[in-house]
């Protein structure tokens, strides 16, 4: 993408309202019980929540990686969560093992990337 579109859409977005933030990539599979349990107590507050705010969730398949996403070492185990910014991984968390372990692991892997997950208003 050429600089000034992209530093167009940096302002449109700013106009908007619209912070750039990181995101946070949910790699999954088929049959996953993990998945299905962040599924039932996380994914529908998920967006309405700060964090879902600072890193919106993309959900991706452990057997079809997208290309746009360089990640440190291929994810193994379902679910993992990756923040991603600007296509680089920045942490991640492996496996689910319920809805308090989920929520303070993820408000420290946000809170040490601030620069990128600025804090909702």
């Amino acid at each position: 993408m050429r600089a000034e579109y992209l530093g167009g859409a940096l302002c449109l977005a700013l106009i908007a309202g619209q912070a750039m933030a990181a995101d946070l990539v949910m790699v999954e599979q088929a049959g996953c019980m993990y998945c299905a349990r962040f599924d039932a107590e996380i994914a529908p507050i998920y967006p309405k929540t700060d964090e879902g705010r600072r890193a919106p969730l993309r959900r991706v398949d452990l057997r079809d990686l997208p290309d746009d996403i360089a990640f440190t070492s291929r994810p193994i185990f379902t679910p993992t969560f990756v923040l991603v910014d600007d296509g680089r991984e920045l942490a991640r968390l492996e496996g689910y093992a319920g809805d308090q372990f989920f929520w303070f692991l993820l408000k420290q892997m946000l809170d040490a990337h601030s620069d990128v997950t600025l804090p909702a208003h």
